[in-house]
């Protein structure tokens, strides 16, 4: 069994990002440009947002960040993307969701330019991702595909079970998985017998948000497992937090599988590494340029 350490993945992107970054400098004499619009005071959120911040300086990119207060309307924050749409310094702009109750969520990402949609979840993005179309893809889903491409080199003919069918992860993993050529299964809920149906699984890709919710026996012998849930379990006695753990049983799942990521470390880091990998490939694109190499 190998454990697929995430963290050094997204050091390795991050590292050609920011060589990519200096190279888009040099031929355009600017940084891209990176906006987070984050409404309200989540406190995960928050966090996300730091790091994010952080990241993209780190890769040697601008970074904008807009925070407004959780009782923003819908009419400011749609100005506020318009304006962001307009301006030339930004080639990337990610709205920090879960958004207040108020707002609506598909309607604010509908706002946002495709081109800019660096986060991947507009429909238009969506829809040409599903063609088989150059799209920019959500984050999260890419990381794994990254991740399962380091682990296998050639994913073509492997039968992969993807648990969850959110349109953030389930969905664009499942296309992507196509694109690699594997055979695809999505399951969710209401699948019957999931224990089964992910037992005959080579890849499997666990994004329900339910903690430890795939057991140890429904994993094959040999399979990789890319873990996209965490979860906080509730504190033990004693404990001033839950610890963090993802949708797999990864004690119980370790044991059957030959790779698998951990939570946290996994998934995680992928996906702020491939939020700048969006951003510099939004730059080019906007600039006329073909799409940097090797990311």
């Amino acid at each position: 069994m190998s454990l697929i350490d995430g963290k050094a993945s997204a050091a390795q992107v991050r590292a050609r990002v920011a060589q990519g970054v200096a190279a888009f400098r040099e031929k355009t004499g600017r940084a891209p440009g990176l906006a987070v619009v984050l409404v309200g005071e989540d406190p995960a959120s928050s966090v996300y947002v730091r790091s994010k911040g952080k990241a993209t300086l780190e890769a040697g990119m601008e970074s904008f960040t807009h925070r407004l207060p959780a009782d923003t309307d819908e009419n400011t924050l749609l100005a506020l993307i318009d304006q962001l749409n307009g301006d030339p310094r930004v080639d990337g702009i990610l709205v920090q969701l879960p958004l207040p109750g108020h707002l609506d969520a598909d309607k604010v990402i509908a706002e946002i330019d495709p081109a800019k949609d660096v986060d991947g979840f507009h429909v238009i993005n969506a829809g040409r991702l599903s063609v088989g179309q150059d799209a920019l893809v959500p984050c999260t889903p890419y990381g794994c595909i990254h991740l399962l491409k380091q682990q296998h080199g050639d994913l073509s003919g492997l039968h992969a079970v993807v648990v969850g069918r959110s349109n953030i992860v389930g969905k664009p993993m499942a296309q992507l998985l196509l694109s690699e050529n594997a055979t695809v299964t999505i399951a969710h809920s209401r699948t019957k017998d999931l224990p089964a149906l992910v037992r005959q699984a080579d890849i499997v890709v666990a994004a329900v948000g339910r903690a430890e919710m795939v057991k140890g026996d429904w994993i094959k012998p040999g399979a990789t497992v890319i873990d996209v849930g965490i979860n906080r379990l509730d504190p033990a006695p004693g404990e001033d937090k839950g610890r963090l753990v993802g949708d797999v049983a990864f004690a119980e799942a370790e044991p059957h599988a030959g790779a698998i990521t951990p939570v946290p470390g996994g998934v995680g880091p992928m996906t702020i590494a491939m939020l700048l990998r969006n951003t510099l490939v939004a730059a080019h694109r906007r600039e006329g340029l073909a799409d940097p190499e090797g990311l």
